[in-house]
């Protein structure tokens, strides 16, 4: 076993929403961190929760199997967060992962990770769940022995989830779309915690697929009602029909439109972890209920009660 010193972890996806938390979990362990992205300016702002020498970039684009070969040298372990939802979904979920996978391998990383989604499936309805399906075959076939985490929807300072919900429920009415469809949100930084493990644990996590949620099951209607009671906003719930919602979805993306057609038919089932399937508590982590953090950030959308104004904390603090 290698010490935490001599580890060097390539991390893809480094500078966005959950990569900012995996790589100050990797910093903290005392692990040396390079952040391969398209434009590594993106990544500028992880320096400062560096040591000296912890932490370099790579200009690399997934989609290249030799930029890619170039991000992975010397690395000890290797972490995939890349993901999207557009038209490029295959090149990056499956032509990409197997890039990763091939390139970890050739040069002798002792782990890789991907991130993958619940509800990843090769015969999955949706383009988005049927590419995250046949990336985690691709990735099997060139590195056996990843480990390959499954997260549910995540939330945390810098979201795209609870923040635009909070937004929005500054409206009177909220039309909430597949109102009673089911989710197991989890926290960021637990999430991160788990990712960092199983970066410097193959022994343990290698060749094993996690289904990763939060400590509560909730509807989305349950999941809006849970932020509107941090923010103290009390807007009417619409529940949007379902073939209102459809018709929206096959139209495209509209002004305030909230999905595309591919999201729609991934709402057309719960997105909680399989049944026995390992999670968090196979890394010892307790999970975090959005209600125990949420103020920290959503607190600025309750502008008359006592955490208005409070400012987002934008590391990870545990």
């Amino acid at each position: 076993m290698i010490s935490h010193a001599e580890h060097l972890v390539t991390v893809f996806g480094g500078a966005g929403f959950i990569g900012r938390y995996v790589c100050e979990r990797l910093f903290k362990a005392g692990v040396r961190v390079r952040v391969a992205s398209r434009d590594p300016r993106n990544a500028y702002f992880l320096q400062p929760l560096a040591q000296v020498g912890q932490f370099g970039f790579e200009k690399a684009d997934i989609t290249n199997l030799d930029s890619v070969r170039n991000a992975v040298k010397s690395a000890t372990a290797v972490v995939n967060l890349c993901g999207l939802f557009g038209r490029s979904m295959r090149r990056v979920h499956v032509d990409g992962a197997r890039n990763v996978a091939q390139a970890a391998r050739e040069a002798g990383a002792r782990a890789l990770v991907q991130i993958s989604a619940i509800g990843a499936d090769p015969n999955a309805q949706s383009e988005y769940g049927r590419t995250k399906g046949e990336g985690e075959r691709a990735v099997r076939d060139a590195f056996a022995g990843a480990t390959i985490i499954r997260p549910s929807l995540v939330f945390g300072p810098e979201d795209d989830l609870t923040n635009r919900f909070a937004a929005m429920a500054r409206l009177p009415f909220l039309p909430v779309i597949a109102s009673r469809r089911n989710f197991q949100p989890v926290y960021v930084r637990d999430l991160a915690k788990a990712i960092g493990m199983a970066a410097l644990e193959p022994a343990r996590f290698g060749g094993k697929t996690y289904d990763v949620g939060g400590p509560q099951v909730m509807s989305m209607a349950e999941l809006h009602h849970a932020i509107f009671e941090i923010t103290g906003q009390d807007p009417e719930i619409v529940h949007l029909p379902d073939i209102l919602a459809s018709a929206i979805a096959h139209l495209g993306w509209l002004p305030g439109a909230p999905l595309t057609r591919d999201q729609w038919l991934m709402l057309q089932r719960d997105n909680v972890p399989a049944t026995g399937a390992p999670g968090l508590e196979a890394f010892g982590i307790e999970p975090t209920p959005l209600a125990a953090v949420g103020r920290e950030w959503l607190g600025r959308f309750n502008r008359g009660g006592k955490f208005a104004g409070r400012r987002i904390n934008l590391t990870a603090t545990s």
